[in-house]
């Protein structure tokens, strides 16, 4: 019988940025970054910002599964903000052991916290069991529509 580890959730640290993004190459198949200027600006603006979440999730110190909430100031629903979280993954040898349901809780819990009257989230997946894991994590795809623009 395999021994299920506890998974430790927290806020990212400026540390954790190798292990993040070698995580991130599983997501889209993106590559591993130059560690150069640009990406420790990047980095930086990240950690400093107070509305911007990145959210980690570790296995015996090591970041298996992440995701970002970002807090977004608003004029209108009484000036409430709402959040967007994006970036939603798991290592592939740790996925189906409900990590990236515990990091939305968590995101949710930061939501709640900063007063946001909703959370939109936006998948790429077309996969039925991707929809039903959004689904069961507490979203709805009915209530709008959602259109992107790449730039």
């Amino acid at each position: 019988m395999q021994r299920m580890m506890a998974l430790k959730i927290r806020e990212a640290v400026r540390e954790d940025l190798e292990q993040l993004l070698e995580l991130y190459t599983q997501l889209n198949e993106n590559d591993m970054p130059a560690f150069d200027r640009r990406l420790e600006e990047v980095w930086e603006k990240i950690l400093s910002d107070a509305d911007h979440h990145i959210i980690v999730g570790s296995v015996d110190d090591r970041i298996v599964s992440s995701c970002v909430i970002a807090v977004i100031p608003n004029l209108t629903h009484g000036q409430r903000p709402y959040a967007l979280v994006e970036n939603v993954i798991t290592c592939g040898a740790h996925r189906g052991k409900g990590y990236a349901t515990q990091l939305l809780d968590f995101a949710r819990q930061i939501a709640v916290k900063e007063n946001c009257y909703k959370i939109m989230l936006l998948t790429g997946s077309k996969e039925e069991s991707t929809l039903d894991f959004y689904r069961k994590a507490g979203y709805n795809s009915n209530d709008k529509t959602a259109f992107i623009q790449w730039l």
